[in-house]
Order: structure tokens, then sequence, then C-alpha cells
């Protein structure tokens, strides 16, 4: 008896040794280094599996609680000067290249790069693709700590600091070759396959936004946004040619057409073009009417609007997100808001299943924020950002506390309008438009 009793004596007083030990090792630099994303991938799926995101939804109110607002809005938008000069369209749609396209394009020179051995790592490495074909010296980390540098916290190294950003929007992108390359970069909605194709036998590779479903970290098939690099096509075969920075094989991926569009329509289309600025005759001419913004616009929201009418499920969701998109950008935002009314209802009647429900969308896009902001429509802004954080285990997106910080200013309520333009600063300290906001409001008068 006596001797079981020593043995439990030893166990209580070694195991608490044990955790301690356990803990301290955890946290010697190099040993946190390797281990700390998969103690970070255990806990989100502990996370997820108590609060699938799937199951959450957002139900737009159109009688939420208007308002004047207090302050003058400052969007992240991009600068004038990365957008390329518009040229005088002439018809309704590009013109028929001079000659027919080759019936295979696979272009040489390009430099493969992964996202691998990185948080969320996507934006930064198809954009250093995009830019080292034209021989651009650096890396996705000079990208990344501009566009992406993390929380302000030195008891981190450079990697942990970015756990937290989940993603790079086009808009950080675009301005990170207009302000510290250079090149230059052309940016639009409503692209079509053939104007991709005209590109790349021209000579110079696309970069998409596109969505996909896959297996992600916590284990589970669902949809997430990824940036793709498109280097040529194959038309025997039907397919594209992509970089891949995620998915294996990755370098010279092959992606059949219907695929590819299936996953490029998440993102209305978009598509991104690095080029020396000795070229920007030969983009303005494949570009076409494109090389007028306003144009594109009106192209995406044509193509959404038939969408809508043949498509149904997460495809006709997408259709009405799109719409929701170009309605914005033309600067309809009351319509705007009702298109993504329609996209939500949509969404509710979808399967509550992560593998059909597109929950990440708002981590991507931002639109339907600045819609209902627009539209006086501040509850459904602060709601829509509630639910955006109910799908992921943390509140980490600068974006989404961005608008919810200026809904809640809009509302009166200052204090959480501090808070959260302060905490998409703590996220991300390049994030200009909430530093902006912080400035103006002049919270510590």
């Amino acid at each position: 008896m006596k001797q079981k009793q020593i043995g439990r004596w030893w166990l209580l007083t070694l195991l608490p040794l044990g955790i301690l030990a356990a803990y301290l090792i955890y946290w010697i630099p190099f040993v946190h280094d390797r281990l700390s994303w998969r103690v970070e991938e255990l806990r989100t799926r502990l996370v997820y599996a108590l609060n699938p995101p799937d199951e959450a939804v957002f139900i737009p109110g159109g009688d939420t609680p208007q308002a004047t607002p207090l302050i003058t809005v400052l969007p992240a938008t991009p600068k004038p000067t990365q957008e390329i000069t518009p040229v005088p369209s002439e018809g309704d749609a590009p013109a028929e290249a001079a000659t027919p396209l080759p019936e295979y394009v696979s272009l040489e020179g390009v430099v493969y790069v992964d996202q691998h051995e990185r948080w969320n790592y996507c934006g930064p490495s198809n954009l250093a693709m995009a830019l080292k074909f034209w021989g651009w010296p650096g890396d996705r980390d000079d990208i990344a700590r501009v566009v992406k540098p993390g929380i302000n916290d030195p008891d981190l190294n450079f990697v942990q600091q970015g756990r937290l950003d989940k993603n790079v929007m086009p808009s950080e992108m675009i301005g990170f070759v207009a302000d510290h390359t250079d090149f230059f970069i052309a940016a639009r909605y409503g692209g079509t396959p053939e104007l991709i194709k005209s590109f790349l036998a021209s000579g110079y590779p696309v970069l998409v936004e596109k969505g996909y479903y896959e297996e992600d970290y916590t284990g589970k098939v669902a949809w997430l946004g990824h940036y793709l690099y498109t280097t040529g096509y194959d038309e025997a075969a039907g397919e594209f040619i992509v970089q891949d920075a995620y998915l294996e094989p990755g370098p010279n991926m092959r992606v059949d057409y219907q695929t590819y569009l299936d996953g490029w329509r998440s993102f209305n289309y978009l598509f991104m073009v690095v080029y020396p600025p000795s070229d920007q005759e030969r983009i303005l001419e494949i570009l076409g009417p494109y090389s007028d913004p306003n144009w594109a616009y009106a192209k995406a929201l044509e193509t959404a609007e038939e969408e809508i009418e043949t498509l149904s499920g997460v495809n006709q969701f997408f259709a009405w997100f799109n719409k929701g998109t170009s309605l914005v950008k033309m600067g309809h935002y009351l319509d705007a808001g009702e298109a993504f009314d329609s996209a939500y209802n949509v969404y509710y009647e979808l399967a509550a299943d992560d593998a059909v429900r597109p929950y990440r969308i708002t981590w991507y896009q931002t639109w339907p924020y600045w819609a209902y902001y627009y539209s006086g429509r501040y509850q459904d802004v602060i709601n829509l950002a509630n639910f955006t954080f109910e799908t992921i285990d943390e509140d980490t997106l600068e974006e989404s506390l961005y608008w919810r910080g200026l809904a809640y200013y809009a509302l009166g309520n200052k204090e959480k309008a501090k808070l959260d333009l302060y905490n998409a600063v703590w996220l991300n300290r390049n994030f200009q438009a909430a530093l902006d906001q912080i400035s103006i409001l002049n919270f510590d008068e």
C-alpha cells in the first residue's frame, strides 16, 4: 500500500514537471519556429470542430438603422498611377486578333516560386513570379514585408508575425508594383479565356485570382481563394499551363479550361498583367476596350447578369456577388447592396456544408462592405463583419475590422470604432486606409 502511495506521489510530482519542461522546450526559438504552426493547426481544427464555419450565415436586413456618416471615408483604393491610361473603345468587345492565335503557347523564362514554409503567402509568391519574369531581383519576402508586414510584435520572428494576415488584396499587390518597382501593372475585371490567350500569345503571363475546393489546413475540403500565375495554354488538350504556388505538382501544372473558368468566376474574372513601361502601347493594343476600366466593369456586370440567369447553386451565388462587385466599382451602391442581398439569400439556401458554402468569401473580397456602408446600411456592415469573424477562429481580417469600425463610428459608437481601427493597424501596420481614418478621427483628443 505504501509503495502504491509513493508511486502516486512520484506521478503527481513528475507529471507537472514534465508539462513545464515541455512548455519551456517549446519556447526555445528554433523549436518554437518548427512546431508553432503545428500547434496552431491543431488549435484551429479544434475550434472549427466545435464551431463549424459552414453553419454560420449572414442574413441581410434592409431595415437596419440608418445614420449620416460623421466622417469622410477614405477607402483603400489603388492610386491613379496604378491604372494604365484609358483609350477610347470602338466597339462592344475586343477586336479580333490580326492573326489567328497559335494552338500552343508555353512561355520561357518563368521562375517558379512556391508559398511553402510561410503563412498565407499566395499573393507574395505569385507576384514574385510575375516580377521575376521581367528580371526583378527581389523575392517573395521583399513583397511580403510591404503587403503583409504582420503584427507589430518584436518577440515574434518575421514568419510568425505574418501568421494572422490571411490574405493579400489585389490593391496591395498593385500598390507594390507601382510604388516599389520600375514596372507597370494592368488590372481589370470581366476577363475572358480568349483575352488571356491573347496576352500569352504576345509573350505576357497573366495573374488571375480564383477560387477552388481543396483540403485546407484544418483537414476539411472547403472553398479557398488563390492567385494563379498563367504562363501558357494548349488548345488541343483544352488546358491552361499554370504555375501553382501551393498545389502539386506546382510548376507547369495543367488546368482544363472549364475548371479554370469555374474557379475564376468567383473573383469576377479579375486578371493582372505585369509589364515593362516600354510595352505600354502593346498592352493597350491587346486590351482593346478593356483599357478603359469602366468598360471592363460594364463587361463584368453583363457577364454576371447572364450567369445569374443560367447558373444555379454556388455558381449563382458567385454570379450575384460579381454583379454586386461590378456595381460597387461603378458607384451604384444601392443597387450593389441589393445584389449582395440576393447573393447571401442564395448562400443561405446552399447546403450547410463547407464543401459547398464559400464561407471565406469576405476574407478576400470586401465589396459588400462598400455597398452597405455607402447605402447607409451600417448595421449590415457590422453584422457581415461579425459573420465573417464567425467563420474564422480569431478576429484577424484587418479589412473587416476597418469597415466595422467605420460603421460603429457612423452609428455613434466611438469606443468600438477606435478599437476596431487600432486593431486593424495592429494586424497590418501598412494598412494606410485605417491609418488615415485614425488620423482624421483623432481619437486621442
